[in-house]
């Protein structure tokens, strides 16, 4: 773990803290942020000069460093004042951490940069997001230099609190999704259910290969027969809400995808570390929940294990049956998250009456052929429901694109020999194949959405608050906006 855990706040003047750098902002109009403007005038209009002459123009992202009175100031672009947003604030507010680190300094002090304290907590959570590195495997040297404090200049503690609560949650997502698959093996998604449940009082259940196995979890036992890896299925409760329903989200922990005998090519095969970013989602919500502790109910489900060739591996037409008694034909095992899922969706339906459902999954390559690495897809059965996703989509930053569910779609999951059969249409909506399938393992009125995320789990242009070559722990902030947290 590389990055600030906590975010300071201050009252000081600009030209009063001790901060290594100072970040201020200013508009593609030319205004400038309030201390901007104090800055401005103490240095006979240092930055004004800068933009007149047309060295600064404001753009979102772009950042210029001044030296006055002894101070090392950054001036921030904050893009276009009629557009800006959240997302503009935690750019820019993580453009400030990179920069620090860029130039070598381990303390950042940054003005407000809100417009009448609306995105507050995006200014706690840019800051963390992105003073982000994945440091753990670098030899210690001159090179790795990590940001140690970030301080914010008149805002309001709580949502700076937030914010920062919920960006270190981001942060154990990605440190999930980084670690190589011989260390987050389903064993260590286990431990850090249960840190995260002894922090934050939470009821976990963990189930290894023989209980789920005799418990009818045909899906997760068929794709664990080819790994010697213990598997594991993760249940964590969250009950603070009192008599309400609860809101499940199950997550694809896939720790390591070979493709099993279906085996994947040997290029950017290293990268299926990244398969099981799907739970990482779920733990970094949960770790959220145990440090603010919100009045909710929340069901965190992980179904894990490798996929792998073995002499016991599963096999292009066997036939499982999962844990609600549908029968499964497995026509390609590197088909195998939706597998996985949906034992996981079934035993939701079963056990807990839930308010909603969501689950995340690395689940196609189809979804990067329709969205790139720009949106995640979805879908689902409950239209109030996906105007909330969508909603707190944009609120989060995180995009979403909505997928259809026709019934023409879902016959194509229909097998001749079995219930359903793990492909849909040979090289026809794939993305929604995946779906298509899952819905048959959501009990019946039960709201559900399902988030392809393999396009932006890993793999997007980095910026500000996403480094480059990195798990990104997108969904974690769209989850805890949806739930108000």
């Amino acid at each position: 773990m590389a990055h600030i855990t906590t975010v300071n706040l201050s009252n000081d003047k600009w030209n009063e803290t001790d901060a290594g750098l100072i970040a201020v902002g200013v508009f593609e109009d030319k205004s400038f942020t309030p201390m901007a403007e104090e800055i401005n005038t103490a240095s006979d209009g240092a930055f004004s000069q800068a933009v007149e002459i047309g060295d600064v123009k404001g753009k979102s992202g772009e950042s210029h460093t001044f030296y006055l009175e002894g101070k090392r100031v950054l001036l921030l672009g904050l893009g276009k004042k009629d557009k800006y947003s959240a997302m503009s604030v935690r750019v820019a507010a993580g453009k400030a951490s990179r920069s620090a680190i860029e130039k070598k300094v381990d303390t950042v002090a940054v003005e407000c940069l809100c417009i009448d304290c609306k995105h507050c907590q995006a200014v706690g959570e840019g800051l963390v997001l992105g003073s982000y590195q994945f440091l753990d495997y670098k030899t210690k040297g001159k090179n790795n230099f990590e940001l140690k404090s970030a301080t914010v200049l008149g805002c309001t503690k709580e949502d700076i609190t937030k914010g920062a609560a919920i960006a270190n949650a981001v942060c154990l997502a990605r440190d999930l999704g980084n670690h190589p698959g011989n260390v987050t093996t389903p064993s260590r998604l286990a431990e850090a259910a249960k840190e995260i449940a002894d922090e934050g009082g939470m009821n976990l259940t963990v189930f290894d290969r023989e209980e789920f196995t005799e418990m009818g979890m045909g899906g997760l036992a068929g794709v664990a027969q080819g790994t010697d890896e213990p598997p594991k299925f993760i249940v964590l409760e969250y009950m603070n809400g009192g008599d309400e329903k609860p809101k499940v989200i199950v997550g694809k922990g896939l720790t390591f995808d070979a493709g099993g005998i279906s085996i994947k090519p040997a290029a950017k095969m290293d990268q299926m570390k990244y398969d099981m970013c799907g739970s990482a989602v779920v733990l970094g919500v949960f770790k959220a929940l145990a440090m603010l502790k919100p009045a909710l109910n929340v069901v965190g489900i992980v179904p894990s294990t490798e996929n792998l060739v073995g002499a016991k591996a599963y096999k292009p037409g066997d036939i499982l049956k999962g844990y609600n008694g549908k029968t499964i034909e497995v026509l390609n095992t590197d088909a195998e998250g939706r597998l996985i899922l949906a034992d996981g969706l079934s035993y939701a339906s079963k056990h807990y009456d839930p308010e909603f459902i969501l689950d995340f999954a690395t689940l196609t390559g189809a979804v990067v052929v329709a969205l790139g690495h720009i949106a995640t897809g979805v879908m689902g059965t409950d239209e109030g429901l996906m105007e909330k996703v969508k909603t707190s989509s944009k609120s989060a930053g995180e995009k979403v694109w909505e997928f259809p569910l026709w019934p023409e779609f879902c016959k194509q999951v229909q097998s001749d020999i079995a219930d359903v059969k793990n492909t849909g249409a040979p090289s026809q909506a794939g993305s929604i194949a995946g779906g298509a399938f899952l819905k048959e393992f959501v009990g019946d009125n039960i709201p559900w959405v399902h988030f392809d995320i393999a396009g932006m789990a890993w793999g997007v242009k980095p910026n500000s608050i996403n480094p480059k070559g990195s798990a990104t722990g997108w969904g974690v902030r769209l989850v805890l906006d949806m739930l108000d947290v």
